[in-house]
């Protein structure tokens, strides 16, 4: 199983339950690695949508825990071991973890790799990811040349970086 994650240099990753930037770069990368896979996300993630709608051509695993929790187009997970179950029913190089914080923390055991925007600023963020460089359990397979991209006018350079477990 994959994850997907973009950090900033402390390795935050969201504010006030949004993304801490949004690179029409990033979000390229993101469409490209997950389209026609399996995603695996919390409510709150996905309350953050367009719409509030799961996101077209993937398989969308929901994690929520109420049995009357029902959006549009989900297959609904009510614990991390129910999703791991159904996530286990697709090939595991096509599942990916997408967030929030919650789900991350609590999917990172099952993940085998990970992709990793790292933006090089930093950005105020009240939500975070485990930081794999001090993490013996992974290390640093690739890295990409630094991309120069904007979001919201502002430049926002980052590395789109590849970790695997040890």
């Amino acid at each position: 199983m994959n994850l997907i994650v973009a950090v900033d240099k402390e390795w935050g990753i969201g504010y006030k339950g949004d993304l801490l930037v949004r690179s029409k770069d990033d979000l390229k990368n993101f469409a490209a690695l997950t389209t026609g896979k399996v995603v695996i996300l919390g409510s709150n993630t996905l309350a953050t949508f367009p719409g509030g709608r799961v996101l077209k051509n993937r398989v969308n695993i929901v994690l929520h825990p109420s049995s009357d929790y029902a959006p549009e187009g989900a297959v609904v997970a009510h614990s991390i071991d129910e999703a791991v179950r159904i996530a286990k029913q697709y090939n595991s190089d096509d599942v990916f973890v997408i967030g929030g914080a919650s789900v991350y923390k609590q999917m990172l055991p099952y993940c085998d790799r990970a992709y990793v925007t790292k933006f090089e600023k930093s950005y105020i963020k009240d939500a975070y990811f485990p930081n794999l460089d001090e993490d013996p359990q992974w290390h640093l397979d690739k890295v990409s040349e630094l991309v120069h991209s904007e979001s919201d006018g502002q430049e926002c350079n980052f590395y789109f970086t590849e970790y695997v477990r040890s």
